[in-house]
C-alpha cells in the first residue's frame, strides 16, 4: 500500500496532502514521519480527536499514534484536552504558529545543539590534557565548540524575542544583508 492511499479518503484531498507533506518534511528534519503526519493531522482538525480517531483517518497502528502523541506532548505541541461527557482522551495541537515555531525551536536547542556543545567542551577539556592531541585538531575543537555556542546563544536570544520583533526582523530581511555586506566584506562559500 503506498503512502498517498494508506490516508483514509474520509480526509479532504488538501488536508491529505498537507498531512503527507508535513510527514515528509519532518522526515527530512529527523522526525518520524508519523509524528509529523499526527501533528499535521491535528493542527488542521476543526475538534480535538481521539487517538482512535487518528489511526483510523491516518490508517495508523493505535500503538504508533499513542508513541507519536507522546512525543508531540514531549514537545508541546499538542496537548490532552477533556470534553465533557467522554472518558475518552482526545488531543488538539497547538495553532499559534509563533508559539508552535518558538517550542520546536526551543526543543531542538535542548535536543541538538546543548548535548553538541556539552560533547565539544568534554572533548575539548581531555584534548588540552593529552599530548597526543596536536595543536592544530585543539583549535578546531575550539572552533567548532565556539561555533555551537554562538549558534546556542543566538537561538536563545531569537527564543526570547517578542513576536513583533522577530516579525520586524524578518521583514528587514535582505536590507540586514546588504548593511552587513557594507560593513563586513563577504567571504566566498566553499566552491564559489
Amino acid at each position: 500500500m503506498t503512502e498517498t492511499t494508506e490516508i483514509q479518503e474520509s480526509l479532504p484531498d488538501p488536508i491529505r496532502r498537507f498531512v503527507l507533506h508535513w510527514g515528509n518534511m519532518g522526515d527530512r528534519w529527523g522526525v518520524n514521519r508519523s509524528v509529523s503526519q499526527v501533528h499535521a493531522l491535528l493542527y488542521v482538525a476543526e475538534r480535538p480527536l481521539t487517538a482512535e480517531e487518528i489511526a483510523e483517518l491516518l490508517a495508523m497502528a493505535r500503538s504508533n499514534v499513542s508513541t507519536s502523541l507522546r512525543e508531540l506532548m514531549s514537545w508541546q505541541l499538542v496537548r490532552r484536552v477533556p470534553l465533557l461527557g467522554d472518558r475518552r482522551d482526545h488531543f488538539e495541537a497547538e495553532t499559534d504558529l509563533w508559539t508552535m515555531v518558538t517550542r520546536i525551536a526551543a526543543g531542538r536547542k535542548a535536543r541538538e545543539l546543548d548535548p553538541a556543545a556539552a560533547a565539544l567542551r568534554d572533548c575539548l577539556a581531555e584534548a588540552r590534557m593529552d599530548p597526543r592531541v596536536g595543536a592544530q585538531a585543539r583549535a578546531r575543537l575550539e572552533e567548532m565548540l565556539g561555533f555551537v555556542e554562538r549558534l546556542s546563544q543566538w537561538y536563545v536570544q531569537m527564543l526570547s524575542l517578542p513576536k513583533s520583533q522577530v516579525i520586524a526582523l524578518m521583514k528587514l530581511g535582505t536590507g540586514i544583508v546588504r548593511l552587513l555586506e557594507r560593513r563586513i566584506p563577504r567571504r566566498k562559500a566553499v566552491g564559489e
